[in-house]
């Protein structure tokens, strides 16, 4: 499917009619326009053209051999995403344009035409679809806005991808390094599709063997294997009528790779231990960090597969490809974390920015999250320590970068936050901070003297 950032280049016109002296005329006067042509000798060669040339405007004949334009007006659909539909009638057929009007062309002009009248209509067509392209491309920065932060280029020309494709129920396939956000993408998709308000669910292919991934995926029937002591309808079937993200699809097993062949191409699940299939109407958005092309060179993933969820390609561009939204996403986590530590307000000063901005960022938004909660849970008096950051320069890991925070360490950050907000909530009043937390003012003492917070205080 030819997929292009909303609103940029010319508008495309598809000229339908099995009359050539009549598509060159059209042809002629719409290039005079401004508008990219592409000509179809009926309906279904009309169909065949539309996934790869993607018209915001059809021109067709009302009669054609193999398929008319009635039906090809049916087939093309009328939603909010699908091209405008203007009939070309013969003399005579007025009553038929009009029953076009109401099934949902956009308008119709008759033969012969004059030029000024078939323009006159195309220009109310593009101008519509210029507007549709420029609300899409609002809607989908609005959409990835709500799931994530930027404010560079090359996240806003994914946020046009998003709004274009995210109508459109077609299989979707992120790609793109670790921690870089794909499911929050997959999430900005959802919003924007017509199954918004339908279930969303999210299986990590990597996370099971391939038994189990199988019986979680597709559903089981009771005593199917040990364990199986109720029947279950699977992933699958508790997104029908929705959207499933599959993440790390890269990583699924080769036999459930054909069963998952099948869901796609035939929309049918089968239940472990039953006979029957169930059908099902899910959209999928595969997300993974490798690249599936090599896998499948390398026979490790099946390539009737990969075509199937590769037909919208999005990839998501690594923080270091718009290291210009650091500062931004960072004061985000300093916020969050703040909140959530009880530290209170928290003032960066310039040299942790320059860390910011001199790290490379292997881990992507991921490693900065994880990054600024370590910053944050180790402040003190609302002081941050800039040497708590990766230091600056090229690279990475190579350089020793340093784990992420320990369970225990995000554990004690989070208990410190909340002793530093009972005794803010009970003005410096040790006992009733020990009433509030419920807890004893002996306890509370100790917390105390765990975290640093000792320096006295009302009893």
């Amino acid at each position: 499917m030819s997929e292009r950032p909303a609103a940029e280049g010319r508008p495309r016109a598809l000229v339908v009619d099995d009359d050539a002296g009549v598509r060159y005329t059209l042809r002629e006067i719409l290039e005079s326009e401004g508008l990219e042509v592409a000509e179809a000798a009926d309906g279904m060669a009309a169909l065949e053209r539309l996934e790869d040339f993607a018209p915001d405007l059809i021109l067709t004949d009302l009669r054609m051999p193999r398929m008319d334009g009635m039906e090809l007006l049916r087939r093309v659909g009328t939603g909010p995403s699908a091209p405008r539909v203007v009939m070309v009638t013969a003399h005579g057929s007025e009553r038929q344009a009009v029953e076009a009007i109401k099934a949902g062309a956009w308008d119709y002009f008759r033969k012969p035409f004059e030029p000024e009248e078939l323009l006159a209509v195309v220009r109310r067509a593009t101008e519509a679809a210029r507007l549709r392209a420029q609300n899409e491309r609002l809607a989908g920065e609005l959409a990835l806005s709500r799931t994530m932060i930027f404010d560079s280029p090359a996240m806003s020309r994914l946020a046009s991808l998003v709004a274009r494709v995210g109508p459109r129920d077609v299989a979707v396939l992120l790609t793109g390094e670790s921690g870089t956000g794909k499911e929050r993408v997959a999430e900005a998709l959802v919003q924007v599709s017509r199954r918004a308000a339908r279930p969303f669910v999210r299986f990590n292919c990597a996370s099971l063997v391939a038994d189990l991934a199988e019986a979680e995926l597709f559903g089981h029937a009771r005593g199917a294997f040990t364990g199986a002591v109720r029947a279950r309808v699977g992933l699958f079937g508790e997104a029908d009528g929705g959207t499933i993200l599959l993440d790390e699809v890269g990583e699924l097993a080769l036999p459930l790779q054909a069963k998952l062949l099948r869901v796609l191409q035939e929309g049918e699940v089968r239940p472990v231990g039953e006979e029957r299939s169930r059908n099902v109407d899910v959209r999928v958005i595969a997300a993974t960090h490798r690249d599936l092309a090599d896998l499948v060179a390398r026979g490790a993933f099946r390539e009737d597969l990969y075509w199937r969820l590769n037909v919208v390609h999005l990839h998501v561009p690594a923080l270091r490809e718009h290291a210009e939204d650091i500062p931004l996403l960072a004061r985000h986590f300093l916020s969050r974390f703040a909140e959530r530590f009880g530290t209170g307000p928290l003032h960066p000063g310039d040299e942790v920015f320059a860390r910011l901005a001199a790290w490379n960022w292997p881990g992507n938004v991921r490693e900065l999250e994880h990054a600024i909660e370590k910053l944050v849970a180790l402040s003190h008096e609302g002081e941050l320590d800039p040497s708590l950051l990766p230091p600056g320069g090229e690279g990475g890991k190579e350089r020793g970068e340093e784990p992420a925070m320990t369970l225990k360490a995000r554990v004690d950050a989070f208990e410190r936050g909340l002793v530093v907000e009972a005794l803010r909530a009970a003005g410096g009043n040790r006992t009733e901070a020990a009433r509030k937390l419920g807890i004893s003012r002996v306890t509370l003492h100790d917390k105390l003297h765990k975290h640093g917070l000792a320096r006295g205080g009302d009893e």
